[in-house]
C-alpha cells in the first residue's frame, strides 16, 4: 500500500534500501509516480534519494507515451540547477536520473546530454567502497553506441 511504502522509505537507513529496494517496489506498483514526486521534495536525504531513484526506475519501465515528458524536462532542469548543492546521496541519485532519462526516454536523450554537460563533474563521497560515480554523458554515449537508447526493462529488480 501507499502507507507501507511511505513507512519503508522513512525507515530506510542505508542507500541499498533507500535507493534500490523501496524505489523498485514503488516503481513496479501503482503509486510510483505519486510517491516519487512526493519523495524528491523531502528534506530527509534518504527519502529524497529514494524519490530520484524511483523516477529512474519509472523511466526504465514505462513506455515513453506513459511518461510526462514535460515533468521529466523540468526535473532535468532542476538537476542542472541544484545538483551541486545537494547532499551526497541525493547528488548520486540525481546524477543517475540524468543517465536514466538519457538512455530510456528517446525524446529526451539530447536534453539529458545537455544537462550532463551543464552540471559538470559530480563528486560524491562514498567512504568504505570502491564505487565511483559515472558521468551521465559517458553512460548515454555508451548506450547510444550499442544502439539501445530507449530499450525499456521488464523489471528494475536485479
Amino acid at each position: 500500500s501507499k502507507e507501507d511504502l511511505q513507512t519503508w522509505v522513512e525507515d530506510a537507513y542505508c542507500p541499498a534500501l533507500a535507493e534500490s529496494t523501496v524505489p523498485w517496489v514503488a516503481a513496479e506498483g501503482r503509486f510510483g509516480f505519486e510517491l516519487a514526486a512526493l519523495w524528491v521534495e523531502s528534506p530527509a536525504e534518504m527519502v529524497a534519494a529514494a524519490g530520484w531513484s524511483t523516477y529512474c526506475a519509472l523511466v526504465a519501465l514505462h513506455p515513453d507515451n506513459e511518461l510526462d515528458r514535460g515533468l521529466l524536462t523540468s526535473l532535468l532542469a532542476r538537476v542542472g540547477r541544484s545538483i551541486q548543492s545537494q547532499p551526497d546521496r541525493v547528488r548520486y541519485c540525481m546524477n543517475s536520473f540524468v543517465s536514466c532519462v538519457g538512455t530510456y526516454v528517446v525524446e529526451l536523450t539530447d536534453a539529458a546530454m545537455a544537462t550532463a554537460e551543464a552540471m559538470g563533474a559530480v563528486v560524491v563521497v562514498m567512504e568504505g567502497t570502491a564505487c565511483k560515480i559515472r558521468s551521465p554523458k559517458e553512460m548515454i554515449e555508451k548506450v547510444r553506441a550499442r544502439g539501445t537508447i530507449g530499450r525499456k526493462r521488464k523489471t528494475v529488480k536485479c
